[in-house]
């Protein structure tokens, strides 16, 4: 079947060249565009797009048209950390954090990570799939059309391959693109306490090996901060996952300089996450490096803590990628459109520079930006329609109101 969205007011985000997989310190600030532009889609792929005078000199006899008059058309949305299989939420806890009690504080008490551990535990995997189902249906009206979820909160065998199985499931109903990460050090149980060494090594000897035999997982995390892992712990577990084929993705230095950038770039992480504490010798880590710098502005924000120092990191070189890291805990959100207003107004980035952070750069950090994050000619039609808008500035402006109309995802109107 052949779709033509046509009358498109500015068709943003376009690749006529070969296609970049991610961009970089000055490219961020570059934003390709159409006015009153065509988008031809054909079997769940983008067929052809250009200018609308062009259409007439080759005509396409489309299946379905689709009116755009007055309305833009993005890529849609990249959110490249999200922790989306969860029971329960965690709201007082957030009181807790109101009254002036620390992220660290909490987890001591068995709140945090351990607070949702336990309910993932008692959950069915039915009721973890029908919760987390419904926030993607809610991330697909926002725009969203990929999406890298994590286990995590099981810290358990049996409850992380519950957790994996959820997301496998979520791959094969939702029409989202899917990546799935073996999160098993996310923080450390209860019963481990005075232990650590040994919770990681039932992660290296029980949890990797399973995940794998199962294919539940695309890559592995290590939550490599203070109060956490170590980053001799991290190397351990990172190697363990490597010889599964596990590529790694780290959070890394949201609590502290922990050494976690430098471990991921060590071990070719695709994508290090957080960031708040970033000097010098980081940025030197990364230049040059394969691993995408992933800010996570929600947890940010909602933590009150310092800012990734972004811009600094761009103007050194870096690209820079953005996620919504939607969790009970400290990101209660899997709206990428109030993500990217909060890229322009918490850290200082173009328009431009947001949109290839919530793009493009976010499809390299999930590894999927050859099939997606940008409107290319043979990339899966993921993408939307905005309500009538201004400009591209007007998507960060308009905070707290959604621009999406219509979603369409692998050409499919959601």
């Amino acid at each position: 079947m052949l779709t033509l969205i046509k009358n498109i007011k500015e068709l943003v985000q376009v690749e006529t060249g070969q296609p970049k997989l991610r961009a970089m310190g000055k490219e961020m600030a570059q934003l390709e565009t159409i006015k009153n532009a065509y988008l031809a889609v054909e079997d769940g792929k983008i067929k052809a797009f250009g200018p609308m005078q062009e259409l007439g000199a080759a005509p396409i006899y489309p299946d379905r048209e689709v009116d755009a008059t007055g309305r833009m058309v993005f890529p849609s949305f990249c959110d490249s950390h999200t922790h989306l299989v969860y029971a329960g939420s965690r709201e007082i806890e957030y009181c807790d954090k109101i009254r002036g009690l620390s992220y660290e504080e909490i987890a001591r008490r068995g709140g945090g990570i351990l607070n949702s551990a336990k309910r993932v535990q008692e959950a069915s995997e039915q009721e973890l799939y029908d919760d987390a189902r419904q926030r993607l249906e809610q991330m697909i009206a926002l725009g969203s059309g990929a999406v890298e979820i994590k286990s995590g909160y099981g810290m358990t065998v049996e409850a992380e391959m519950k957790m994996l199985r959820v997301i496998r499931r979520l791959k094969e109903t939702s029409p989202l693109v899917i990546k799935s990460t073996l999160l098993g050090a996310h923080g450390v149980p209860m019963e481990y306490r005075g232990r650590q060494n040994e919770f990681v090594d039932m992660v290296i000897d029980k949890m990797i090996p399973q995940a794998a035999a199962e294919g539940l997982a695309d890559f592995i995390d290590v939550f490599c901060d203070q109060g956490f892992f170590t980053v001799e712990e991290t190397d351990r577990m990172l190697e363990a996952g490597a010889k599964y084929g596990l590529r790694p993705k780290i959070h890394a230095n949201e609590l502290a300089y922990s050494g976690g950038i430098q471990c991921a770039v060590r071990h070719n992480a695709l994508s290090c996450d957080h960031l708040e504490y970033t000097g010098d010798a980081e940025i030197e880590a990364l230049l040059g490096s394969e691993t995408m710098p992933t800010v996570l502005p929600g947890a940010a924000f909602f933590l009150n803590m310092v800012h990734a120092p972004v811009r600094k990191m761009i103007d050194a070189g870096l690209g820079v990628a953005m996620a919504s890291d939607c969790n009970p805990g400290s990101s209660p959100s899997p709206n990428m459109q109030l993500i990217l207003s909060m890229a322009c107004v918490n850290y200082r980035m173009l328009p431009e520079e947001a949109i290839n952070a919530v793009t493009l750069n976010s499809a390299y950090a999930m590894g999927v930006s050859r099939e997606v994050g940008t409107i290319a000619v043979g990339k899966s039609a993921n993408f939307f329609i905005t309500k009538p808008i201004p400009s591209y500035e007007y998507m960060p402006y308009a905070y707290g109101e959604n621009k999406v109309e219509r979603a369409f995802l692998a050409g499919q109107e959601q």
